[in-house]
C-alpha cells in the first residue's frame, strides 16, 4: 500500500501542473483515466462505475460479491466486485462454462460486448480475458 501511495505521490509531483490542477484532480478522481493515473480501478462497484461515467444500479449484494448494472449510450455492462481474489477466481471458473470475453482486474470483473470492453479498458485498467465455453 505504501509503495502505491509513493508512486501516486511521485506522479503528482512530477507532472508540473499548478496547485489548482492538483486540487481538482484530488477532488474529482473520475476525471483521470486509470492509464494516466497508473493504477487499476479499486474493487468497489460505485467507483468503477464512476470511472466509466455510469450511474450504477446495484442488483446483487452478497457476502461473496456485489454486482451493478450500467446502462449508457456506449452500451450496457455489468460490474462485479469481490471481497477477496479467491471469490473472483471461483466466479471466473463458473463463467468459463459460458465462454466470452471479460475485463478482469484485481477483485473485479466487467461483463460487456467485446468492443465495449476495449473502450472501458483504458479507463479501468485490467486485462481482457477470453474464457472458454463448453460447446
Amino acid at each position: 500500500m505504501a509503495a502505491g501511495s509513493a508512486v501516486l505521490l511521485l506522479l503528482a509531483t512530477a507532472c508540473g501542473g499548478g496547485e489548482d490542477e492538483r486540487a481538482a484532480a484530488k477532488s474529482s478522481p473520475t476525471n483521470v483515466s486509470a492509464t494516466v493515473a497508473g493504477v487499476v480501478a479499486p474493487a468497489k462497484v460505485e467507483v468503477i462505475a464512476g470511472l466509466t461515467g455510469c450511474q450504477v444500479k446495484i442488483r446483487t449484494e452478497a457476502d461473496e460479491l456485489r454486482e451493478g448494472v450500467c446502462r449508457s449510450k456506449r452500451g450496457d455492462y455489468l460490474i462485479t466486485t469481490f471481497p477477496q481474489e479467491k471469490y473472483k477466481r471461483t466466479w471466473l471458473d463458473a463463467a468459463a462454462v459460458y465462454g466470452g470475453k471479460y475485463l478482469v482486474g484485481p477483485r473485479w470483473v466487467v461483463s460487456a460486448e467485446p468492443e465495449l470492453l476495449e473502450e472501458l479498458r483504458p479507463e479501468l485498467g485490467g486485462t481482457i480475458r477470453q474464457l472458454r465455453g463448453t460447446t
